[in-house]
């Protein structure tokens, strides 16, 4: 089939579009595709930015999903630092910021997601830092030097990550989180019990059940994080990693359906014909969890990607994945495997060291997720095992006697 005639607008420049580009071109299509950016950047990985990028161990060029003259080469017109104001579904059509606008066959939503700023008085001080993006780092990376003291509001993994990078610089974190534990949204308490200890051994500072009431500035620069409880936290700048929200507002405006993300069928396609969405900002029904969900990782902004792509080149879909995550906090590899939130039972496998923990998650016997710290092993066979639906014994998967590899041989 030749699609020489059509052409792919894909707004957002990530990397959920840029997959779904260069997936395009390997299922066969010949058309036109225009991918539009409003950063200065073609697409990029986000997960180093917190990591790697931050610390300085690589350069801007590293994050790069692949060279500007690749894309060139692949026939992408890629239109970065241009933003999409407006969808004309009737007549196809795209309208831009600079007033230019662009006709479409088919349309990809990849807008992904921006930060969850701070609600409170003080929050646009200068010295208060958010991280999502290439220029947030850049201008984070002037705050995290030796003897400066950094307020992380927020004990998610990008707080966490941020922690462990500005410590191993030298700065002071310290960690501020609402909740009563780390992590609370995303991982079980074992889990959350681990990595607390993990960083205060490691010098960072934890403050936990502590809500922000305000921040305190000095000349219009933060001096000091104001707990709820009048509580003074001094810091010399902060950094807010408190989540993020879909960018649907351009799809809602063009009246297409949206719940927590942009409402896409098992083909990604949305309530509009010809328009899709992939990455963070789309919500789909998860075969995993049985229920309509917005993930947001890499390994799901890539599977989608490919998704749309096959589905617009009526190729065969490709086949299901076991979501998985991963993050990294000073030596510790987490890789999580599965969704947590369909469990109802937990198992704990305890390394031989203490940076060395798996805990697994079971619905009804069977294995639905697993959190790894050290332990690739455990990560590569219960993600393996929770493709299949297998019921692997608890006492074994507690047992570290017990090979990983006999466990998943006797669950099958």
């Amino acid at each position: 089939m030749s699609f020489t005639d059509q052409t792919v607008v894909i707004i957002g420049a990530g990397q959920a579009g840029g997959q779904c580009a260069l997936s395009l071109r390997r299922n066969g299509f010949d058309g036109r595709i225009i991918m539009v950016g409003d950063e200065p950047h073609p697409p990029y990985q986000r997960p180093p930015l917190s990591k790697a990028y931050l610390s300085g161990e690589i350069g801007e060029d590293r994050l790069w999903v692949q060279t500007p003259q690749a894309w060139d080469e692949q026939k992408v017109d890629m239109r970065t630092g241009l933003r999409a104001i407006a969808i004309d579904r009737d007549g196809q059509r795209v309208t831009f910021d600079d007033g230019s606008s662009q006709a479409y066959d088919h349309l990809v939503f990849a807008t992904g997601s921006r930060v969850r700023e701070l609600p409170v008085d003080g929050a646009d001080l200068d010295g208060v830092r958010y991280l999502r993006n290439i220029a947030d780092v850049d201008a984070l990376k002037a705050e995290v030097r030796p003897g400066r003291r950094i307020a992380i509001i927020g004990g998610g993994y990008i707080g966490l990550e941020a922690a462990s990078v500005a410590s191993k610089l030298g700065a002071e974190p310290v960690v501020i989180e609402a909740m009563p534990r780390l992590l609370a949204r995303v991982a079980p308490e074992a889990l959350s019990s681990f990595y607390l200890e993990a960083h205060q051994k490691r010098g960072v500072q934890v403050r936990l059940d502590s809500q922000v009431r305000r921040l305190l500035g000095d000349a219009g620069r933060v001096r000091a994080v104001e707990l709820a409880d009048g509580t003074e936290i001094a810091c010399d700048s902060a950094l807010v990693g408190i989540g993020v929200l879909p960018n649907i507002e351009l799809a809602r405006d063009a009246g297409i359906e949206c719940d927590n993300g942009i409402l896409v069928d098992e083909k990604g396609q949305t309530s509009a014909d010809g328009i899709y969405a992939v990455g963070d900002c789309c919500n789909q029904h998860n075969w995993l969890a049985g229920q309509r969900m917005r993930l947001e990782s890499v390994p799901n902004a890539l599977e989608q990607g490919k998704l749309v792509a096959a589905a617009i080149c009526d190729q065969p879909l490709p086949r299901r994945e076991v979501p998985w995550f991963w993050s990294d906090q000073f030596d510790l590899k987490l890789q999580t495997a599965g969704l947590m939130q369909a469990a109802n039972s937990s198992v704990i496998r305890q390394g031989d060291n203490p940076d060395q923990i798996a805990i697994f998650h079971l619905r009804d016997e069977v294995l639905v997720a697993a959190d790894c710290v050290n332990d690739p092993q455990s990560f590569m066979a219960s993600k393996m095992m929770i493709m299949k639906g297998a019921k692997p014994s608890p006492d074994d998967l507690a047992n570290t006697e017990v090979l990983m590899k006999d466990i998943m041989k006797a669950a099958q």
